[in-house]
């Protein structure tokens, strides 16, 4: 019981720590941006660090089990490396220069929301409203779209224990001035690219199953996208050069740690949780961002964004639970058809099908005798 309580644990231990990587990335690429580094030289310099991290292992551990590349697959790739290191990585360092680190984590809050849709679209989430769980997740998502929104269009009081005073803003409600609503399309703009990205990514790992070998040709495509980008909007060559300083520092740490690594948990996670649940702790970014910035920078915060931290916490659990019950309900049901034994793969998936059906609305319906034998060893 230990072991499978710590193997259900794993991906929400993964997911969390990972935002704790992008929340660094923030903070790391708005010092290098305010310093005056192209977002276009990093955004092709982190692909190319994530390239160089991830390729050996997909070349030594997926020999074996890489399948074989196809027009279809080679198509998925190069979108991927366009709607992912290209649209979305540009799009969002403008809006992140423009605006600071908890501004541009709040804005992207959308994105659960807005792959959520995408995936009901696509029938990669169901949506049964009649159940409680689905109620849970719809509504778990329009708080964290409730939460972003306070985040971004109030401010109310201005909080700064480190000078142990509470002061009172005069501008209490919309801090969006002419740099900040450019800043607000743009990240808007990166987030429908970047949920885009999670549903194909979805979508492409069931038919190239190899995580690590499609994270690296995603990266290594989106190099040269980004590269082909940078040559064609800086008209100065001199912009792609980098030194042994802060421009690499974040580079490398961008690559390494939000491209390579997230890349390979978030397609790990897609194939066992789906793309709704790896993007539902996005909102946890913002929070981070906003906790490091208080207390290691020193910077405060407004009453809005604390209340808009509770109001998204609140949201991102709702949806987790959602999704915590539906794992729950698959894993019941293939741990069943494993012990029932003596099913091809499709057979699985309709016995997998029937007793999900069976188990939620708690009817027995004799369509197959598996379907029948399955639902015996699930049911107390």
């Amino acid at each position: 019981m230990g072991l499978r309580m710590s193997e259900t644990a794993k991906p929400y231990f993964a997911m969390v720590c990972l935002q704790f990587g992008y929340a660094g990335m923030n903070l790391l690429t708005k010092t290098v941006l305010d310093r005056g580094m192209s977002h276009y030289v990093l955004v092709a310099y982190r692909n190319a660090f994530a390239t160089a991290a991830i390729a050996p292992f997909a070349f030594l551990s997926e020999r074996k089990v890489r399948s074989k590349m196809t027009f279809s697959i080679f198509m998925h790739i190069f979108v991927l490396a366009l709607l992912g290191p290209v649209i979305d990585q540009n799009l969002y360092y403008i809006g992140l220069k423009l605006t600071s680190p908890t501004f541009s984590s709040a804005v992207s809050n959308i994105v659960p929301a807005i792959t959520f849709i995408l995936a009901t679209l696509f029938r990669m989430e169901k949506v049964e409203l009649k159940k409680v769980r689905c109620q849970v997740k719809v509504v778990g998502t329009l708080v964290t779209v409730v939460g972003s929104i306070l985040m971004i269009l109030y401010k109310g009081p201005f909080i700064n224990f480190f000078r142990s005073q509470l002061t009172t803003t005069t501008t209490a409600s919309s801090p969006l001035g002419g740099d900040y609503l450019k800043a607000a399309v743009f990240l808007l703009l990166a987030s429908l690219s970047w949920a885009s990205f999670f549903v194909l990514q979805a979508w492409t790992l069931k038919k190239y199953a190899a995580h690590l070998s499609l994270s690296t040709m995603v990266c290594f495509m989106g190099t040269l996208q980004s590269l082909a980008l940078a040559f064609v909007m800086e008209h100065n060559p001199s912009a792609l050069n980098i030194g042994f300083d802060m421009n690499l520092l974040a580079s490398a740490y961008a690559g390494i740690m939000s491209s390579s690594i997230a890349y390979y948990v978030q397609g790990l996670m897609m194939q066992r949780k789906g793309p709704v649940f790896v993007t539902a702790f996005n909102p946890l970014v913002v929070v981070i961002v906003s906790i490091m910035s208080f207390f290691v920078l020193g910077q405060g915060i407004y009453t809005g964004g604390v209340i808009g931290l509770v109001v998204l916490t609140v949201g991102v659990y709702a949806v987790l639970w959602g999704k915590h019950v539906d794992g729950d309900g698959e894993d019941n049901i293939v741990e069943a058809v494993t012990c029932c034994g003596g099913n091809n793969g499709l057979s699985i998936m309709s016995t997998i099908d029937e007793a999900d059906e069976d188990v939620e609305t708690g009817k027995v319906q004799a369509v197959e005798k598996e379907a029948s034998l399955v639902v015996m060893v699930v049911l107390p």
